[in-house]
């Protein structure tokens, strides 16, 4: 029997979240669900370019002893590519931000109409 691997975990892992907050964002007609499902589909997608950047019996792009004793000559072949860990903390970092901008927009919201949901916000409908 063939097991399944860690990148491909990941990648499921990845689409299951992304799809979740798709449905969140769409569905949902409160302000906060709406902005809970943007930060899981922002998580789904940190995830699915970490598992892309996944690769079996490397390590982590710290030179120190792990890498020495893997036997590579070349240390560029026993590490992954460090650039999409580095693109995902940026976008975490980014993520937070706008989740703080959207949760104080939200509070700004419900102090102007006492209410989250957004069938009640017709001020810009036709």
């Amino acid at each position: 029997m063939e097991y399944i691997d860690l990148g491909h975990i990941g990648l499921l892992i990845g689409f299951l979240l992304i799809l979740v907050g798709f449905w969140g964002v769409l569905t949902q007609k409160n302000i906060i669900k709406i902005i809970v499902g943007f930060s899981i589909l922002d998580t789904g997608i940190n995830v699915l370019i970490v598992s892309l950047g996944y690769v079996k019996g490397k390590t982590a792009p710290i030179i120190d002893n792990a890498v020495a004793q893997t036997g590579y000559h070349d240390v560029s072949a026993s590490v992954v590519d460090p650039v999409p860990q580095a693109l995902v903390l940026t976008a975490i970092v980014i993520g937070f931000g706008v989740t703080a901008l959207m949760l104080s927009y939200a509070m700004k919201l419900y102090k102007a109409k006492k209410t989250l949901e957004i069938n009640k916000y017709n001020d810009l409908k036709w």
